[in-house]
């Protein structure tokens, strides 16, 4: 395993995918992007431009695309995965052949496998070689692709086992622009990052159903009590959910204009049906994916989520968001000491 961090191979074109690609190119390290669509290589290598994901964004002329896998981590220092959950499994698939020693692997996908409820990490750990199993890390935090690929100042946090290999991570990820923290809570740090979708979409609901900013301030505070919940039942550091792979993250994500999955929760507070929603979108929004699969997790661990339950009676059992409000404003009275 390389000690310098030169070359990068970057799985997944997306917005997220791309705009990181930018920002480690421009950082004067050799990216390669693969990306699915033949479309979107040829976009990156003409027109030094993602026409589909990342309109409008200049990328360097340094940064190459390519169709395939085995050609985007060909001699790589390491690689930084971020596909959509839902397809994270059968990249992987594709992926592993590629690699006959370890290289250190990064993966910035937010979500939770929805068949199996597993994170990330523990996806990525069925795939792939043990021989990769050590050197896997995660990145998580605020982070609008939009705003960072603008050059807009960000700060994520870097999650590993192997602290040094997250520190030399860190280093090379890091400018002016981009602050990256270093942890080791890979769990806690990949819960936050994925259920912050799911509380987006219910923060997206009382918008749309004109509830007030009283509402969506108790939705999110509560929302962190869940997710909070949830992790120390996971083995996960409670303190990680302060963070910004944490309370940093839901708060962009429950009240920014260019969160998407907060943007599904608004049309359905409207009345909109999740299948026209779904419809007419280009890009995921985790959440709907990621908010069933934490209700698994949930139930296996015994953890009481009642925000997670009722957005999961909205999307899939058909409940109407006044119901699921109501529902959850007659709940019996609580403590709320100790997060119950």
């Amino acid at each position: 395993m390389s000690t310098t961090i030169n070359k990068i191979g970057v799985i997944g074109a997306g917005a997220w995918g791309t705009a990181l690609a930018k920002h480690l190119a421009e950082n004067g390290l050799e990216i390669r992007l693969w990306a699915y669509e033949q479309d979107v290589v040829n976009s990156i290598n003409t027109s030094h431009e993602n026409s589909v994901f990342l309109k409008d964004v200049r990328l360097p002329p340094s940064l190459t695309a390519t169709s395939s896998l085995a050609e985007a981590v060909l001699g790589r220092d390491g690689i930084l995965f971020a596909v959509p959950s839902h397809i994270t499994r059968s990249v992987l698939r594709q992926l592993t052949p590629c690699f006959s020693t370890p290289v250190p692997l990064v993966c910035a996908t937010k979500g939770i496998e929805e068949q199996t409820a597993k994170l990330m990490t523990q996806v990525l750990e069925d795939e792939l070689p043990p021989f990769m199993h050590r050197s896997l890390m995660v990145l998580s935090g605020p982070s609008f692709a939009s705003e960072f690929s603008a050059g807009k100042p960000t700060a994520v946090c870097l999650a590993g086992h192997d602290e040094e290999l997250v520190r030399r991570f860190q280093r090379a990820m890091m400018t002016s622009v981009f602050r990256v923290y270093a942890d080791t809570d890979i769990i806690g740090v990949q819960l936050g990052g994925a259920l912050k979708n799911v509380m987006a979409l219910a923060a997206g609901v009382i918008d749309g159903l004109d509830l007030g900013l009283n509402a969506r301030a108790a939705l999110i505070t509560r929302g962190l009590a869940e997710i909070i919940r949830l992790g120390a039942a996971m083995g996960a550091d409670p303190r990680t959910f302060y963070g910004l792979s944490g309370v940093g993250d839901l708060i962009l994500t429950c009240t920014g204009a260019l969160s998407r999955n907060h943007a599904v929760g608004v049309r359905l507070g409207k009345g909109e049906p999740l299948e026209s929603i779904m419809s007419g979108m280009q890009a995921v929004a985790e959440g709907i994916r990621t908010s069933r699969a934490a209700l698994t997790l949930a139930r296996r661990h015994h953890i009481d989520m009642p925000i997670t339950q009722e957005i999961n009676a909205v999307l899939y059992d058909a409940k109407s968001c006044q119901s699921a409000v109501r529902d959850l404003m007659e709940r019996d009275a609580k403590s709320e000491k100790g997060w119950t």
